[in-house]
């Protein structure tokens, strides 16, 4: 969810190490029950990210690209860029209009419709039954797919219990492989699995090293629901990429501060959803498989914790 220059006029790649690289193979440390569709050092156009099973079955890729405000041009390079460097997992949303890009992208790509994890999310104007059905569509229509892999209630505003019901026959239908929420509190994440058949697969939240999220990753997991992280770089608020004790893991490593917190989101078990329109970062993000943060080194990050949202505008 980052760009070149963050809210605090901190460039995002002024402070990496000397000679930090910026390769696009991994290879795969291991974590619980997580997999890999390709073999270590997996060449262009495979993918290199691993994959955690959801509580219905279906597999997503742990890391991949937010698209949110790449769009047109950019965006569908971007797209390309991500799929040829490995990435498999693409997320956009109704509201971040770029769904025509991420579509013309993944065409671009050459790589089959069914390789690829397309995430899109559910807008407040679009929420209740009938309009539920009808944004759905819409997005289908841009994204120039007969289906989506992951849909998501964008905010829990509006009539959640009618969208809801929407996206639980279109996912019997097939045409969505699992449904699930973004931004929704514990309580109210409760309430929808109570009062509901399908059990969301995924609750995509703020989350970054100022805004750790504790105890809900640990409810979700208790619920089997997968925790996925917006803005895993906190936008660079904060001055994250500037922070001394994410420097000095980085250091120990040859690598960035951008990896380091995707990596300390991966041994989590966390998916991340970086945004990037550059193609050295979007190689340099998916580089995380080939070391492994100590317990020393998430005691420290555990230490950055803020306890708040770096985000009050979007509350």
């Amino acid at each position: 969810m980052n760009e070149q220059r963050n809210s605090n006029g901190m460039g995002r790649r002024q402070f990496l190490q000397t000679g930090a690289s910026c390769v696009a193979s991994a290879i795969f440390m291991g974590l619980g029950g997580a997999q890999s569709f390709a073999a270590p050092n997996a060449g262009a156009g495979k993918n290199v990210v691993p994959l955690v099973t959801l509580n219905n079955g279906v597999q997503m890729p742990l890391l991949g690209l937010g698209t949110m405000t790449l769009k047109g041009y950019l965006g569908t390079r971007c797209v390309a860029d991500a799929i040829a460097l490995g990435y498999r997992l693409i997320d956009t949303a109704t509201v971040y209009s770029s769904e025509p890009a991420v579509g013309a992208g993944i065409k671009q790509s050459g790589i089959k419709r069914e390789e690829i994890f397309i995430t899109s999310k559910l807008w407040k104007t679009d929420m209740g039954y009938e309009q539920a059905k009808k944004g759905f569509q819409t997005s289908l229509e841009k994204l120039g797919t007969d289906y989506l892999d992951l849909y998501l209630i964008h905010r829990p505003a509006g009539d959640v219990k009618g969208s809801w019901k929407a996206m639980e026959e279109l996912y019997h239908q097939g045409r969505i492989k699992a449904i699930g929420v973004s931004n929704f509190e514990p309580a109210r994440l409760a309430d929808l699995i109570a009062n509901n058949d399908v059990k969301p697969a995924v609750n995509q939240i703020e989350t970054h090293a100022f805004f750790q999220e504790g105890k809900a990753l640990e409810y979700l997991k208790q619920q089997g629901v997968q925790m996925e992280a917006w803005a895993p770089f906190a936008e660079g608020r904060h001055r994250l990429f500037t922070n001394a004790t994410l420097a000095t893991i980085g250091k120990k490593y040859n690598k960035t501060v951008a990896q380091v917190c995707l990596r300390w989101h991966y041994q989590r078990g966390i998916v991340a959803i970086p945004r990037s329109s550059q193609k050295t970062h979007i190689a340099e993000n998916v580089n995380i498989f080939d070391f492994s943060l100590e317990d020393s080194d998430m005691a420290a990050i555990a230490t950055l914790d803020l306890n708040t949202t770096q985000f009050p505008e979007w509350s």
